[in-house]
């Protein structure tokens, strides 16, 4: 069974689609390559945070981003957040609000 992407909402889609243009290709080369081989890509291109949480890790001629993703029975990868990064080290809130979406997703996902 093939992996699918799906998205926590509109809002997270819509944020992934705004990112700059080189940022948003890299989206779009990476997340082709997880629909085929699955999610974990392996660093520099995917980094596990523990307990299911995930970070696809953009650069690009516009910087850097980051999209927290996790997986859900059924072979779907769950786009939890994306955000455009400023400094080095991943801000604490951005990875909460991540971590707080994948806690209600797998609430609302019983398998």
């Amino acid at each position: 069974m093939p992996y699918c992407i799906i998205y926590y909402s509109e809002a997270v889609q819509t944020a992934i689609t705004s990112l700059p243009d080189t940022l948003a290709a890299r989206y779009i080369v990476l997340t082709r390559r997880m629909l085929d081989f699955g999610p974990n890509l392996g660093e520099p291109h995917t980094k596990a945070f523990g307990n299911g949480l995930f970070e696809l890790r953009l650069k690009g001629a516009d910087g850097i981003a980051r999209v927290f993703f996790c997986t859900q029975v059924g072979q779907r990868i769950v786009m939890l957040h994306c955000f455009v990064k400023k400094t080095n080290k991943t801000p604490v809130r951005e990875r909460r609000l991540a971590e707080a979406r994948m806690k209600e997703i797998h609430h609302a996902d019983p398998r």
